[in-house]
């Protein structure tokens, strides 16, 4: 699954917010993204699991090392296309709120 693909389906990056700072575990990480259904959420779990941008541990769920990274390297690319987007009367929208999530974890 392309990355992008992942980030746009429904609650990924509300999940993805919710674990930037300490791990959650599964009840905690639902109670924080509520509303979410809990097969939403252990689906959501296995697509950021296999893109290897959370992995589970004793303490719950967490970003991974290469959750980060990958997050920041998408934001970088995404800033080259800043000028065409404006030139076109248009911001590229969907990489603006990614654009800011990603300034909260450090590198």
């Amino acid at each position: 699954m392309a990355l992008l693909d992942l980030l746009g389906r429904r609650w990924t990056m509300r999940v993805l917010w919710e674990l930037r700072g300490e791990p959650l575990s599964f009840r905690g990480l639902q109670a924080a993204c509520s509303g979410m259904s809990p097969s939403v959420l252990n689906q959501r779990l296995a697509e950021l699991r296999e893109a290897r941008l959370v992995e589970a541990g004793e303490a719950g769920y967490a970003l991974s090392a290469h959750g980060r990274g990958r997050a920041r390297a998408r934001v970088s690319q995404g800033r080259a296309t800043e000028p065409l987007g404006r030139g076109l009367g248009t911001q590229p929208a969907r990489l603006n709120p990614l654009r800011r999530w990603v300034a909260h974890f450090p590198v």
